[in-house]
């Protein structure tokens, strides 16, 4: 070691402030634990910085604008047209980062007790992180380094400007016409924001948009998005872009075999995310990696058994929950030596589209292909009675159930969605069954009835069968 390096000795080392590494760091601070926390950007990550925070803000702005547009319905009157100032909705985006932010702090590490470094770490050997002039032996190391906006080779694009997520909450300009390369959940939310906020926007997937869900519940979303104004192409393959005129882009695809194209003020490509591996000393370390990420063992430990690797460059699920719950697992391991594995059923997911599209569990097909005979119990929000003072009638919960009433998998479609899948993890992790869910009290009129009322549809073929029809009728004799 060079004479103006500094030594640390610290009991756990991470490499990445966001969700999962921040998490990891505060946890064992808490328990008296030395923890050195590197982060080369912004605490936070992606997260906070690009990502959940700032798209749900951008959202929440083009629902009130929504908001107002169907003010009619319910018999309020609106004077003029909307008129959306893009400054205004950048700075609301940009001061719920602010207020979010002192809880992802360096200050709030540093008062923890967490020694955090703001600089570059890479690993110089199995044993050792080198970072801003300090060298760094941990007894066990956490890599944490999340992913970023992947962007395609489409030829073309080197020469146009265009927004991933990491850029677009940038913006402070109205958006004239948007183009959105896929039809993920980043691109769908963010379609909807920006025609809900003026924009006209042009959605081109390659595959199926919102391809991952339930095709069931992900056409009430794509319907909506649709009758908003939002004109949507599947099976697009996009093979150029290209600057038309002095602001203009124009996007070439392919639909089949037709070649179309189409014209835009303005680009944002939504193609998925890459693992950040690039850097780190992965091979001095001796880890094993590659693009799609750390390999990692069922306990989150790399190759090298003295670093483990969680959330999205540990490859697999990339949510933020996710990473905070990886962060849970590997201080039981670190802290208390207890070897614990992620559970990947009872993580949900959540598209915050209007109407939102929740899930936990298996699929309907993921189910009929493990246990052949199962039960798909459903209930509409028509049917229920908030749904329809909000008119927000779109949607249903759809349950899956074993033979014996386990529930194995749930989605929503519909207004709250992500809010009443809370419940229903929760019912996914402790292996409840329908008769759980049908027996308690839900307060009236809520939209989470709605769960319960497809939950109660399960006996629903009990009230025919003769032999309970001959037993109500015998009991009836007795007074």
């Amino acid at each position: 070691m060079e004479s103006d390096t500094k030594l640390l000795t610290p009991d756990i080392c991470v490499i990445g402030a966001g969700s999962g590494g921040l998490s990891v760091a505060a946890i064992a601070a808490s328990f008296g634990v030395s923890v050195v926390l590197i982060e080369k950007g912004k605490m936070g990550g992606d997260c906070l910085n690009s990502g959940c925070v700032p798209s749900k803000s951008l959202l929440a702005a083009g629902k009130h604008a929504q908001s107002i547009r169907e003010a009619p319905k319910f018999g309020v009157s609106v004077e003029s047209e909307i008129d959306v100032n893009f400054t205004k909705v950048h700075k609301h985006v940009h001061s719920v980062i602010a207020a979010i932010a002192p809880n992802d702090s360096v200050e709030r590490f540093t008062a923890l007790g967490v020694d955090v470094i703001e600089a570059e770490g890479r690993f110089s050997d199995p044993g050792t992180i080198v970072a801003d002039g300090c060298e760094i032996k941990a007894r066990r190391f956490v890599v944490a380094t999340g992913s970023t906006a992947f962007v395609p080779p489409i030829p073309g694009i080197g020469d146009v400007p265009y927004f991933t997520n990491e850029t677009i909450f940038e913006n402070k300009r109205k958006i004239g016409h948007l183009i959105v390369i896929g039809g993920g959940p980043i691109g769908m939310e963010m379609a909807q924001a920006h025609q809900r906020l003026g924009a006209k926007v042009t959605v081109l997937e390659g595959l199926k948009a919102l391809g991952k869900d339930d095709p069931e519940l992900t056409s009430v979303v794509l319907e909506n998005l649709r009758t908003e104004g939002i004109a949507i192409h599947e099976g697009a393959m996009v093979s150029s872009v290209e600057k038309r005129g002095k602001t203009g882009i124009r996007v070439a695809y392919k639909v089949g075999d037709e070649e179309m194209t189409v014209d835009g003020t303005h680009l944002l490509v939504a193609t998925g995310r890459a693992v950040n591996v690039e850097g780190l000393g992965l091979e001095d370390a001796g880890i094993a990696f590659d693009r799609r990420g750390i390999k990692v063992k069922p306990d989150l430990r790399t190759t090298n058994k003295r670093v483990y690797a969680i959330g999205d460059v540990a490859g697999g699920l990339q949510f933020t929950h996710v990473a905070g719950y990886h962060a849970g697992l590997v201080i039981r391991g670190i802290l208390f030596r207890k070897r614990a594995v992620p559970d990947n059923k009872i993580i949900p997911w959540v598209t915050y589209t209007d109407p939102e599209l929740a899930s936990v569990g298996m699929s309907e097909e993921e189910a009929r292909n493990k246990y052949g005979s199962i039960h798909v119990l459903r209930w509409p929000f028509h049917e229920n009675d908030r749904a329809q003072t909000e008119r927000k009638t779109d949607g249903m919960v759809k349950l899956i159930t074993n033979k014996r009433g386990k529930i194995l998998g749930v989605s929503i479609v519909g207004q709250g969605a992500g809010e009443a899948m809370n419940m229903w993890s929760l019912a996914i992790s402790k292996g409840m069954k329908v008769g759980d869910i049908a027996g308690y009290v839900s307060p009236y009129p809520t939209l989470t009835e709605a769960g319960k009322r497809a939950a109660v549809t399960y006996y629903a073929p009990l009230a025919r069968k003769p032999a309970i029809r001959w037993l109500i009728g015998f009991l009836r004799k007795f007074g």
